[in-house]
């Protein structure tokens, strides 16, 4: 990338407590692409109180029972991405993270069916224009983390947060026992 700052494509951008932002506030962002440009990501944990299946029909066939939609951002909550497993990246429209790649809007979620392991629909997505992400990490707003495939299905979404803090060690799982609004401490 230009000006010496790397991809963050295919990491975790998890919300430190210094970002108040209630559309981040504990959020953790898959980054899905990072260029000069600027950067999009989904929230992985902010599960929407709508079942895919009330929500998006067609899809309900890729989904558990039961699967709600999740919350991706708050930048076009009409738009609707799904995130699977895939076998064959060559079926994906865009690969997000290693064998976790973005479905193609036109394909057919019957033939899907057969080829795709775990699946989670987001409507919306997070974005940032050029050098905003940027700015924002140099405000110390977000740390940046490792993502591992397991995130983007995580069963407990209020738990992630600290989960993927707790991993990082050190003064990171000393955080994530950090309570929300840390004056009832």
């Amino acid at each position: 990338m230009a000006d010496g700052v790397e991809s963050l494509q295919g990491c975790l951008l998890v919300a430190s407590p210094a970002l108040l932002d209630p559309n981040f506030r504990r959020a953790v962002v898959l980054v899905t692409e990072h260029t000069a440009e600027g950067a999009m990501g989904l929230v992985l944990n902010r599960p929407a109180p709508i079942a895919v299946a009330d929500a998006v029909p067609h899809l309900a066939c890729l989904v558990e029972e039961g699967a709600f939609v999740h919350v991706g951002g708050p930048v076009r909550r009409d738009a609707v991405v799904a995130l699977a497993e895939l076998d064959d990246l060559s079926q994906a429209a865009a690969v997000a993270l290693d064998g976790i790649a973005f479905l193609p809007a036109d394909a057919d979620p019957d033939a899907l069916a057969r080829s795709v392991g775990r699946v989670r629909v987001y409507a919306g997505y997070s974005g940032w224009g050029q050098g905003q992400l940027e700015s924002e990490l140099a405000e110390s707003a977000w740390i940046v983390v490792s993502a591992e495939p397991a995130d983007v299905f995580y069963a407990d979404a209020d738990g992630l947060w600290a989960a993927v803090l707790r991993r990082q060690g050190g003064s990171y799982a000393l955080l994530a026992l950090m309570p929300l609004d840390p004056s009832l401490n």
